[in-house]
């Protein structure tokens, strides 16, 4: 009897770490899968700037220090290899993006201009969806994360090498401050 009671504790401890382990790794498929959303997004933003800049720069020819900088920091992202390199990259374009659409401001011409409009709206709703891709990201690697470090999944997740993820972070200045145009 006293067997059948070790061997039942067993597969209950079994069954246990089969389901901690399965977690783990639906876990980690989800953060796979946020970041390939996040991707997929900033590879679209990618490929409408150089159209938006076009359009732009038939209006706005003596603003050439705004397009090289946005070009330059297309070209950072296209470089970014790692998360955090990414969301540098990320942050950099984005202000780039905003001084872009400021010099568009001083340019009535261009903002009635429905191919400008157009590619606005597709810039700004491809933003909602970096946004929105980034929060679920940012969500399951928290998931991920404290269930790698939580006891007794840490055990688990130490024998077969999960690890820890790094979170999409808006942590350069760059990001933070407002971009400054003059005409």
């Amino acid at each position: 009897m006293t067997g059948y009671i070790i061997l039942a504790i067993v597969i209950v401890i079994v069954i246990y770490a089969i389901a901690i382990y399965n977690g783990l790794v639906m876990l980690r498929n989800k953060v796979d899968n946020g970041w390939a959303q996040i991707d997929t997004q900033l590879q679209r933003r990618y490929d409408l700037i150089p159209n938006l800049v076009e359009t732009v720069k038939g209006y706005a020819k003596h603003e050439s220090e705004v397009f090289d900088r946005v070009t330059k920091a297309r070209a950072g992202m296209a470089n970014a290899g790692s998360v955090a390199e990414k969301a540098d990259a990320d942050n950099v374009l984005t202000g780039t993006l905003k001084s872009l659409f400021a010099v568009a401001e001083a340019y009535p011409d261009l903002k009635a201009n429905q191919n400008f409009q157009e590619l606005q709206v597709e810039l700004t709703n491809t933003e909602n969806k970096v946004s929105f891709a980034r929060q679920f990201y940012n969500d399951t690697v928290a998931r991920l994360n404290m269930r790698i470090q939580s006891f007794p999944q840490n055990i688990i997740a130490k024998m077969f090498n999960f690890t820890e993820r790094e979170y999409f972070r808006t942590d350069t200045p760059e990001a933070r401050v407002a971009p400054k145009v003059s005409f």
